[in-house]
């Protein structure tokens, strides 16, 4: 009598999987494998069919439920599915009362596709999850949705219009999870720098950390997941500059590094507005780490546009890329552009690739005789302030420890656990 939870995609799910097990535990749920998709490239949706599909081969018992971005934005292509038993929309995951009837499936004449139109929710969800067993770190949702129309994104029509939970909820519940043992949060969300738009008062991201560290003395690591650059607002900056428990690693919404590919992405900056942000802020906090989100192979991307894409890795320090080659989504308007060749994106990827493993593994070499404060995530390996990967010997799951960094090897730190003579 079990029940299991598959997650594809962002921290976001992953957060929203813990609410997932929660609400379908309530319901009585079991014998199940809920599958938690996601919609942001046509990969992500094959892997998550082809998950399914290997599962009913392996357990021809279990009733299997799909949901997630990829059920929200193409239900149809879930539902036709033989061995899918129930799509639910992405707001319906999150509710127990989409679970209860799911051992009755099929009997008299029960829909197979409970989605319902995701642009008329207005509120986030009032579940937050407590936290994730086995996990370092807490993962806090405060922001869920995008009011923006990036033009290679079908993110907005599975997660519906920006809305955020209000400050309040968000103190409390951080300290709740600190309290339970968390010493470093994630800040999460689709678009958090417009966290606070639909808040009375408007309050804005910076606001909303200046806050936590205020008001959560406990906390000792704060971070944030993706933001957009241009968003970001003073308060914000100025946390980054003054807080010292706001960790010194902030990832950007980037996409790529020329003006003509950015406006046909309807981005909202221009490549100076990113490299400018960058500048401003290792002005303030000199050591800190960037990472981005970079796209090969855009529609109409010629290879002078990539290479200032490209060039953007050492323009802006960046060191932590996720880089995507270019997957057009049915139904954005990218998808209707002339296309790069398929195998022109794919090396454009692999070029855009070495060039952040190159400036990572710079980034690791300079760490070499630092101290710096490891979060353990597991025995014998946690990360540094600056989301560096480090290698040691002692700590415990959860612990942050003093760590000095002896060596770098390309991809990751090794060093040895410090400790104050007694």
């Amino acid at each position: 009598m079990t029940l299991e939870i598959i997650t594809f995609g962002c921290r976001l799910n992953a957060c929203e999987t813990e609410v997932i097990r929660a609400c379908a535990g309530e319901a009585g749920l079991t014998d199940s494998i809920v599958f938690n998709t996601c919609a942001v490239t046509a990969e992500a949706v094959r892997q998550a069919r082809q998950a399914i599909r290997r599962a009913r081969g392996e357990h021809p018992e279990k009733r299997l439920v799909v949901t997630g971005c990829a059920a929200q934005t193409e239900p149809g292509t879930f539902a036709e599915m033989p061995e899918v038993d129930l799509v639910l929309g992405n707001a319906e995951k999150l509710t127990a009362s989409a679970y209860r009837a799911v051992p009755d499936f099929g009997i008299g004449g029960m829909e197979k596709v409970r989605v319902n139109d995701i642009m008329s929710v207005r509120e986030t969800t009032s579940h937050m999850p407590q936290g994730v067993d086995g996990w370092a770190r807490a993962y806090m949702q405060v922001q869920n949705g995008c009011d923006h129309r990036c033009t290679f994104c079908i993110i907005p029509f599975g997660r519906g219009p920006s809305r955020s939970v209000p400050m309040g909820a968000v103190v409390e519940q951080v300290r709740r999870l600190v309290d339970r043992g968390y010493p470093e949060i994630v800040l999460t969300g689709v678009d958090i720098t417009s966290y606070g738009d639909d808040l009375p008062g408007r309050p804005r991201l910076g606001s909303l950390v200046r806050n936590l560290l205020k008001h959560v003395q406990s906390l000792q690591r704060l971070r944030l997941s993706s933001i957009d650059c241009v968003e970001a607002d003073p308060e914000l900056r100025r946390a980054v500059a003054e807080e010292e428990r706001f960790m010194p690693h902030l990832h950007l919404s980037l996409q790529a590094g020329d003006d003509l590919v950015l406006k046909r992405m309807k981005r909202r900056h221009s490549r100076d507005d990113a490299i400018r942000f960058c500048s401003e802020i290792r002005d303030v906090r000199p050591d800190v780490a960037f990472g981005a989100d970079l796209i090969a192979g855009f529609p109409t991307e010629t290879e002078a546009m990539f290479e200032k894409t490209l060039r953007l890795v050492g323009d802006c320090g960046l060191t932590h890329l996720h880089v995507f080659p270019f997957s057009p989504r049915s139904g954005t308007p990218a998808a209707r552009m002339p296309q790069v060749p398929r195998q022109e994106v794919r090396l454009r990827a692999s070029r855009l690739r070495e060039a952040g493993e190159r400036a990572f593994a710079a980034r690791l070499a300079r760490e070499v005789g630092a101290r710096r404060s490891v979060l353990v995530e597991q025995p014998g390996f946690g990360r540094t302030e600056h989301f560096m990967p480090v290698n040691f010997h002692n700590g415990e799951p959860g612990e942050i420890v003093s760590v000095d960094i002896r060596s770098a090897d390309g991809r990751t730190l090794r060093g040895e656990h410090f400790k104050e003579a007694a």
